[in-house]
């Protein structure tokens, strides 16, 4: 078996946060892996949409459509950002069993949690994600905070 290329998936929910940015939005980007292949890709659109639940793994498995139990348990999600709570549930829902986050240290979800559940949850600690998110807060404060209810 062949090792992943967690890079070109990183780089695909990187797209998706800076589509998010261009937008309006906040930059946040996530793609789900089925077998080698993205089949749902998306981005936080609660500025966008007006929406309380858009986040960008809520939008990637949105766009995913609907899929089977075995599909999902074979998945991988990819985000730019720790996953957070509501994003965690909706892992542990579908039973996603790999999480691949870009970074962390700006907001460090419920990763704790998938793992007591079973998850694996690999961190890549990306520059260019962290980076993303330091210029985003340092330009719109309020809408990050506005979105991690602060």
């Amino acid at each position: 078996m062949e090792p992943i290329d967690h890079q070109q998936f990183l780089n695909a929910a990187i797209a998706e946060a800076k589509k998010g940015l261009g937008e309006g939005g906040i930059p946040i980007g996530s793609v789900l892996v089925h077998q080698g292949k993205i089949i749902g890709s998306g981005h936080n659109k609660r500025v966008q949409n007006g929406s309380p639940v858009l986040h960008g793994e809520m939008d990637a498995l949105e766009n995913a459509g609907r899929q089977t139990a075995a599909v999902y348990r074979e998945c991988t999600i990819y985000t730019t950002l720790s996953p957070c709570a509501m994003c965690s549930g909706a892992i542990l829902l579908y039973g996603i069993p790999i999480v691949v986050v870009g970074e962390n240290r700006t907001f460090m979800g419920e990763e704790e949690l998938l793992r007591s559940r079973g998850v694996h949850v690999e961190l890549l600690d990306s520059p260019e994600c962290y980076e993303m998110m330091q210029s985003f807060i340092g330009d719109k404060p309020q809408l990050w905070n506005e979105d991690i209810g602060v």
